[in-house]
């Protein structure tokens, strides 16, 4: 779980890294970005737990890796690289409550030096509730697996 962990952040410092080189710059204070660590480390650690489940459960690699394909859809259905209000109907509706949408628009506002509003307590919310969530059903089929 702890080389998971770590080695999700160490390809978001990589990805940070990539992007201050590619000439990214942000005018936002320590503060900020310690805020946008703080709530990419919980995301990573709560998408780390969800990633144990199928890793228990599956009966091979390939059915553990195939889990991961609906998750990696989930930023380009959300307000990552276009806003929600010019998409259609469902799809605006599916983006604007899902946890993606809430933790860019927190991150992006952060950046910007803009009010964040309850973005940032949507995407908190989000990653903490997914983290309860998935480490229950991860012990919880842990534990059915050792007993047997």
């Amino acid at each position: 779980m702890l080389t998971s962990l770590v080695a999700n952040l160490t390809s978001l410092v990589l990805v940070v890294l990539v992007a201050l080189l590619m000439g990214f710059r942000s005018g936002a204070g320590v503060l900020a970005w310690l805020e946008i660590a703080g709530i990419l480390i919980l995301f990573t650690l709560a998408l780390t737990w969800i990633a144990v489940i199928p890793g228990l459960t599956a009966k091979s690699v390939d059915g553990a890796s195939a889990f991961s394909y609906p998750l990696i859809f989930l930023p380009f259905i959300s307000s990552a690289f276009v806003p929600t209000a010019t998409m259609p109907g469902p799809v605006r509706v599916f983006a604007e409550n899902q946890p993606v949408t809430s933790i860019v628009n927190a991150i992006r506002d952060l950046f910007a030096q803009q009010p964040v509003g309850t973005d940032i307590w949507i995407a908190l919310a989000w990653c903490v509730g997914i983290l309860i969530v998935a480490y229950i059903f991860a012990m919880v089929i842990y534990r059915r697996k050792i007993s047997q």
